[in-house]
């Protein structure tokens, strides 16, 4: 796969990512009735719904700056795939297995997402010394 293609991918799933969550963000903090109820009945309290709110808008901004703050996408990804999992375990749990469906695609995409921003922002490590 060259670069092109690479960022065309990279960029595409940038912004369905984006859209996915920075919705899902906006109707937990404008208290969409069909999302506050399925986060509820799942069991979890008003307070996360706003706090995962905020922290998926952040995420969503953070991801769609070019070329910046590639440290801090890592930790956005992180988050992400950390709300994907949670979504899939409490539906499986509570509402059954048709339910986590919009969470395994979420999951794909943004699995494709994650691999290729590393392929386009390889990781460099460097040591220090301590002296």
């Amino acid at each position: 796969m060259n670069s092109k293609t690479t960022k065309i991918i990279y960029w595409t799933g940038t912004v369905l990512t984006s859209l996915w969550f920075g919705a899902s963000g906006f109707f937990e903090l404008t208290k969409n009735p069909l999302v506050w109820g399925i986060t509820q009945q799942l069991g979890y309290p008003a307070h996360f719904i706003y706090i995962l709110g905020v922290f998926k808008l952040s995420g969503v901004i953070t991801l769609l700056i070019p070329n910046k703050l590639l440290r801090l996408k890592e930790w956005v990804f992180a988050g992400v795939f950390f709300d994907i999992i949670f979504a899939f375990f409490s539906k499986l749990a509570v509402l059954g297995f048709p339910a986590t469906v919009d969470a395994i695609i979420a999951f794909i995409m943004v699995s494709v997402t994650y691999f290729t921003f590393r392929k386009l922002y390889t990781a460099t490590y460097t040591s220090t010394s301590l002296n």
